[in-house]
């Protein structure tokens, strides 16, 4: 091989460059150039609706709101986030039969209570459930883990009962645990860096206000199908284009924003999935989403271990697949250098990309 190499001409070895270019242009570039592209430029606000939002926010207190709760959160947990500060809180929706998921979560990447010596937290959302036994079932699990919040959104099947349920979230952070820095919003099917994301976090050079942090989707065009459940009127939202959002597999607010988010929420009402939502919220409190393609968004990523040790996140995880990455992330007792992070993440992606099109064909 290494004969073959020094008899190549000056036009072949430009011909191999440029093809070793091209590979880790594909690979890599659309991440450099969402990454440079998609960060927010600071605000300035004129608009009076934008500014009244971040005023009422700033000025929102529910803290005598504890005691009148209970039918809004059948299982409230008010202790949760007592005596606290909180450097990350973690909030992970759940349905309540998914029973098998919620305890490979607890065993994997939710069995941390530090991130470089601050302390973290997990709590489990879940909404209603139909059957007595059922509910039962959901008290004792809350009863052994204590780490869960059950919201009752009106509606519980309609198409905004996620929204609803996202709002009530907001609603209890901002009533119980106000001092957590940091909120990440994550679905149970995802595999979360919990150290990852906060040395990001606490490696940042801003003050950790307006962070809205996550894989964002840009130029989305709004449902115009009349015959669909998510149709959005033109009347009702005129742009031809959707804001800027946060892929809701994973995603990452300041305190601030939760307060910001929550108040807009009153504000907005539309037929849009529940991150769409956030990302509606965002925009009416002059919060511009902050992109990092170190989350995966709604994509699994195939499992190296020295690529998940730099993700943030990777969607589709079940149980079994959960507790066998975590096993071998487990083993691993020294942290990978640059060439190893840069191998890992060049071969999870291409398997990942391949599988895509694998499956495709």
């Amino acid at each position: 091989m290494q004969c073959f190499l020094c008899k190549l001409r000056t036009h072949q070895w430009c011909f191999l460059l440029f093809n070793v270019l091209l590979f880790h242009a594909l690979l890599f570039g659309a991440d450099f150039v969402e990454d440079y592209l998609l960060q927010p430029t600071p605000g300035i606000y004129t608009d009076n609706s934008v500014v009244d939002v971040r005023e009422k926010a700033r000025k929102l207190d529910l803290s005598n709101a504890k005691e009148n709760v209970t039918q809004a959160y059948p299982i409230t947990n008010p202790a949760a986030c007592r005596n606290s500060d909180f450097f990350l809180l973690t909030l992970v929706f759940s349905s309540p039969a998914n029973v098998t998921q919620r305890q490979a979560v607890r065993r994997t990447w939710a069995n941390q209570t530090l991130i470089k010596g601050f302390p973290v937290r997990l709590l489990f959302f879940l909404g209603s459930t139909q059957t007595f036994d059922t509910q039962e079932a959901l008290l004792k699990e809350s009863d052994c883990y204590g780490d869960m919040v059950q919201v009752q959104a009106v509606g519980e099947s309609s198409l905004y009962a996620p929204i609803e349920r996202t709002v009530l979230a907001l609603r209890w952070v901002i009533t119980f645990c106000p001092l957590a820095r940091f909120v990440l919003l994550a679905k149970d099917s995802v595999f979360v860096n919990l150290p990852a994301i906060g040395g990001y976090l606490l490696g940042l050079h801003r003050h950790p206000e307006d962070l809205y942090l996550g894989r964002v989707i840009q130029k989305e065009s709004p449902d115009r199908d009349s015959r669909s459940p998510g149709y959005l009127p033109p009347a009702l939202y005129p742009e031809k284009y959707l804001p800027e959002y946060c892929d809701g597999t994973a995603y990452v607010l300041s305190q601030d924003v939760v307060r910001k988010v929550y108040v807009a929420s009153a504000t907005v009402r539309a037929p849009v999935p529940v991150d769409v939502f956030v990302g509606l919220c965002a925009q009416k409190a002059g919060v511009a989403p902050t992109h990092s393609a170190r989350f995966s968004g709604d994509k699994h990523i195939r499992y190296n271990v020295c690529c998940y040790d730099y993700l943030f996140s990777s969607a589709g995880m079940g149980s079994n697949e959960l507790e066998r990455v975590w096993a071998d992330l487990g083993h691993k007792t020294d942290r990978c250098s640059l060439l190893q992070t840069y191998y890992g993440l060049v071969r999870c992606k291409a398997l990942t990309y391949l599988g895509k099109l694998s499956f495709s064909s």
